[in-house]
């Protein structure tokens, strides 16, 4: 039955998914809240299918704030970086670079506003995410980021990557952890039923300490480790 599953999983997902970036990059000339719409509508085509197909739920404990806010989340599998735009309202993502040049879904990123991270080019790099990241909160869009950065399997517990300090720094925004535990249920190969929880941490204040900082957030993302 798991096996069955996945093999409808996977098709009508892959499927689902090519359409719905052509709808997005064929509306996001003609308007923008449609184009974010049909963004937000990839989330909501994962979810169904894991609740329908697969068996498992999405639960959420807490809630976002009505303020700009830099949203770190807990990275277990490729589920939260797909649900981002279903989670919060229209986020602007800190994501690898390499990941943009995935043909039509690099494009309509891009459009959306997501934040190539390219880690190996310098200070002009990171100048120039601080800018767009400044620019997306001032029109009240949350970030996110990853900041592990890279997947990391459940329970496991890894430092954050140094550039998340900085990021905090310089965006004088207020942080909000997020644990996921995403991994048993969404898994790189077959999906099994069960429930994804998200749980919203208590919002950090900017101007922290670095190691107060990384300290706090780490273990507000792990807080669903158990």
């Amino acid at each position: 039955m798991l096996l069955l599953r996945n093999l409808i999983f996977y098709p009508l997902f892959y499927l689902g998914s090519i359409c719905i970036t052509a709808a997005s990059l064929a509306s996001a000339p003609f308007s923008l809240d449609a184009f974010r719409r049909r963004v937000r509508n990839w989330g909501q085509w994962q979810r169904w299918l894991l609740k329908h197909i697969i068996g498992a739920d999405v639960v959420i404990e807490g809630a976002p704030l009505d303020e700009p806010a830099l949203y770190a989340i807990k990275h277990e599998s490729f589920f939260e970086a797909i649900d981002a735009p279903n989670l919060l309202d229209s986020p602007s993502v800190f994501a690898k670079q390499e990941l943009f040049s995935i043909p039509g879904w690099g494009r309509a990123a891009l459009a959306y506003g997501l934040i190539p991270v390219a880690r190996d080019q310098g200070a002009k790099m990171l100048m120039g995410m601080i800018r767009s990241a400044k620019r997306m909160a001032a029109d009240g869009r949350p970030l996110v980021i990853f900041p592990e950065g890279t997947r990391v399997p459940h329970g496991e517990r890894r430092p954050l990557q140094a550039g998340f300090a900085g990021l905090y720094k310089m965006l004088g925004l207020p942080v909000v952890p997020v644990a996921v535990d995403s991994g048993p249920v969404y898994q790189h190969g077959l999906k099994r039923p069960g429930r994804i929880t998200y749980r919203f941490g208590e919002p950090i204040p900017p101007g922290l300490p670095r190691a107060e900082i990384e300290a706090r957030v780490l273990d507000a993302i792990n807080a669903l480790n158990d």
